[in-house]
């Protein structure tokens, strides 16, 4: 044998040993089951101007009787995807995310996490966004009770899927201003 192909046999035999050390599943401890819950509010208008800055409100109430261990919500829309999730490009920014709800960014460019929520509980994230492109466009939500594992979030009324959307006309004239005289302050009149 050439001293290559001992070396990948030797690479290949350590990745086999490796592999077997830990028998235990990374998520071994994720939640299962399903989880209930209310979208008590879901607000974001539906009348929007390129550049003016507006919010997208989600309010989730645990309505089942045990809390949730880490209740994440999954936004998709803020980008316009062409492709796949594989692909190289991301697409184009529909929206700007100026901020996100609090310290609730995860890994995933989509989905942040409110972390725990106690039964009968609610939390609201807020989203701060710009609006960049013209035109209609869908938001849509999705609510899960964890990041990890099969649990899953059902809405407490009618037992579907945890989810929803939302639709914005976003216009390509700018929102109309005036600058406060005695302040210097920009006033928005939308």
């Amino acid at each position: 044998m050439t001293a290559n192909l001992c070396a990948c046999a030797a690479v290949t035999a350590a990745a086999v040993l490796l592999g077997a050390c830990g028998d235990e599943r990374r998520d071994a401890d994720a939640p299962e089951g399903t989880y209930s819950v209310a979208v008590v509010r879901s607000t974001f208008a539906a009348q929007q101007h390129l550049g003016a800055k507006t919010a997208l409100t989600l309010t989730v109430r645990n309505t089942g009787d045990e809390a949730i261990p880490d209740l994440a919500v999954t936004v998709r829309g803020f980008t316009d995807r062409s492709g796949g999730p594989r692909d190289a490009d991301l697409g184009r920014d529909v929206w700007i995310v100026d901020e996100g709800p609090g310290a609730a960014a995860t890994a995933s460019q989509d989905t942040w996490s409110a972390g725990r929520l106690a039964p009968g509980r609610s939390t609201t994230l807020r989203w701060r966004v710009t609006p960049v492109v013209a035109g209609s466009h869908t938001v849509r939500y999705e609510i899960a009770p964890s990041l990890t594992g099969r649990a899953r979030a059902q809405l407490a009324q009618g037992g579907r899927a945890a989810s929803g959307a939302l639709r914005a006309r976003v216009t390509n004239t700018p929102a109309q201003a005036s600058v406060d005289p005695r302040t210097g302050q920009v006033r928005r009149n939308e």
